[in-house]
């Protein structure tokens, strides 16, 4: 298997894939790509591009985090940043966006209010969250997850053989798609830079240089 094939599986729902997902296909489709994105790598672009393509998406757009909520154990960099970063890196592909939507809206960033948002700045489109399948797993812990699946079809991106079975997974209501050779993390990232290893091929080169410029990561 090449590193952009993949495999889609549901979790706790019937089989054949997104083609069998409760969302309709008759609405314009649109990917919701949340994270924090200090720094975002190559790891999230392609994780984009693979479910964009398999599940026929329109359009991703980027959702940088205002304030995360469950990132309180350690200092994110200034959303603005984070925002310009994500910008840099998706300019060259006509089918991704970013949005402002939760740095501007102020206090914790919760995913209810991020798709809630959406929905009403794009009305009659199907929403399709992508995550981790790591984050995916603990999304029973996040506020309001009794109306998440009404607002989405999650979609977790994991490495091939990572399995996640959750009986409290709503049957229909996700996604695993397997995107091999996805080792890169924004952890590591930031420890090369503060230990002063390079991350050129690991982050698109503009994002490099801007964290260079704004010297990011460095006292950490």
């Amino acid at each position: 298997m090449g590193q952009h094939d993949m495999v889609t599986s549901p979790v706790n729902g019937p089989a054949g894939g997104p083609d069998r997902a409760r969302i309709s296909t008759a609405k314009r489709r649109l990917g919701v790509m949340g994270g924090t994105f200090d720094p975002i790598h190559h790891g999230h672009l392609v994780a984009a591009s693979e479910v964009a393509a398999q599940f026929h998406l329109d359009e991703v757009v980027f959702v940088p985090t205002g304030q995360p909520w469950q990132k309180t154990d350690r200092r994110v960099s200034p959303a603005e940043d984070r925002y310009l970063m994500t910008v840099i890196a998706t300019a060259e592909n006509p089918q991704f966006s970013v949005s402002r939507i939760d740095i501007d809206r102020g206090g914790p960033t919760y995913t209810t209010d991020t798709l809630r948002d959406l929905h009403a700045l794009n009305p009659d489109t199907d929403l399709f969250f992508i995550t981790g399948a790591d984050a995916l797993g603990q999304i029973l812990t996040w506020r309001y997850t009794e109306e998440l699946f009404s607002l989405a079809h999650f979609i977790g991106v994991t490495r091939p053989g990572h399995h996640l079975i959750d009986p409290g997974l709503p049957e229909g209501g996700v996604s695993l798609v397997e995107v091999p050779a996805l080792a890169i993390s924004s952890t590591d990232c930031r420890a090369r830079v503060a230990a002063g290893d390079p991350v050129w091929y690991l982050v698109p080169d503009g994002v490099v240089r801007y964290i260079d410029k704004r010297e990011l990561y460095r006292g950490e």
